[in-house]
């Protein structure tokens, strides 16, 4: 009885690879129903409201925060089968990344801004470092004999995503033809009163402004102003920097998938291909959008990928730790 007791008690059993597949696939489930519920803007309101996208952080930086721990969590085990330094690498890009999008949301939602470059982009380069280190770490070691078939799916998804990097970044971003309401409304402060006889009725109403009016803007410190400036002239070289290392973390994760196509440790890294590929598919999103749609705010239905790349990122960890946890214990029974 006493045993049943500590066995159900253990830390370890709460984050047993089930446990952590079945907490994924909620987690991921509720965030697809979050963003399909409320991802439309309501008919009258510009934008999504402050709560949406609040939200919509939270799911992101929780499954970011849980594949990063976990991956840790790998990088710590003596028993790790694929190498503690790949998932060294994983670990360290997703936590760059939950820093950098921490930074983003502060940007965005404390402050009201929507900078063309952000002190979060520094995470998120060391995102792409870390991450391909990691994969690099995890090809090497394999010995790529790849079928004729399998040569040709890489050269196809390789071909396709450089295209749609190119024609991403060539494309040139919506131009804004608003025109300043003060330019277009009639200046009737100058019309001539000549020979016109002034009654209270012809006066100009003079309109006041509101309390909302007045506090409708954030203070933003002086600082994030000219940080912003300087940041500014990097917007393109990084753009093309994310959209060159999106399209060599695809074909690094279809090399990974067919590195591993069939072995023991085939379900964790299959895994890990589709956090690489919806990463691919919200980054991409996020690309075009940001480029293409005007005063595009953060929050739409495909950024979900974000959200399911942390929970696939998590499960392929959690698989890598349990499928090495018994492969060792077998060798120890064997001896």
């Amino acid at each position: 009885m006493s045993n049943s007791v500590d066995k159900s008690s253990n830390p370890q059993s709460l984050l047993s690879s089930q446990n952590i597949i079945y907490a994924g696939i909620a987690w991921a489930v509720l965030a697809l129903l979050f963003f399909l519920w409320f991802s439309i803007p309501v008919p009258g309101e510009k934008g999504f409201p402050s709560w949406y996208r609040i939200g919509t952080y939270v799911f992101e930086e929780a499954a970011l925060l849980a594949a990063a721990v976990l991956c840790f969590r790998n990088w710590r085990s003596p028993q790790i089968a694929s190498g503690r330094n790949v998932w060294l690498g994983i670990g360290l890009g997703i936590m760059s990344f939950f820093i950098g999008d921490l930074i983003l949301s502060w940007w965005e939602l404390g402050w009201d801004r929507d900078p063309a470059v952000s002190p979060g982009d520094l995470f998120f380069v060391a995102f792409y470092l870390f991450i391909g280190w990691g994969m690099i770490l995890a090809v090497l070691p394999r010995r790529l004999n790849l079928e004729i078939w399998q040569w040709i799916t890489v050269m196809a998804i390789a071909a396709i995503s450089i295209a749609l990097g190119v024609w991403l970044f060539l494309a040139a971003p919506k131009a804004t033809t608003e025109t300043p309401a003060a330019t277009t409304k009639p200046a009737t402060a100058q019309i001539s009163n000549v020979g016109v006889t002034k009654t209270p009725a012809q006066k100009a109403p003079i309109v006041q402004p509101t309390p909302k009016d007045e506090t409708s803007e954030k203070t933003v410190p002086i600082w994030v102003d000219s940080l912003e400036k300087k940041l500014e002239p990097l917007a393109k070289p990084l753009g093309l920097f994310y959209i060159i290392c999106d399209i060599l973390l695809l074909i690094m994760a279809a090399l990974l998938l067919l590195a591993f196509w069939g072995g023991r440790f085939a379900q964790s890294w299959r895994m890990i291909a589709a956090a690489a590929f919806s990463f691919y598919i919200a980054d991409m999103w996020f690309k075009y959008a940001t480029d293409h749609i005007e005063n595009y705010q953060s929050g739409s239905l495909l950024e979900v990928f974000w959200v399911f790349s942390g929970v696939l990122f998590a499960i392929g960890a959690a698989l890598e730790f349990d499928n090495s946890s018994r492969s060792r214990r077998g060798t120890r029974k064997r001896a």
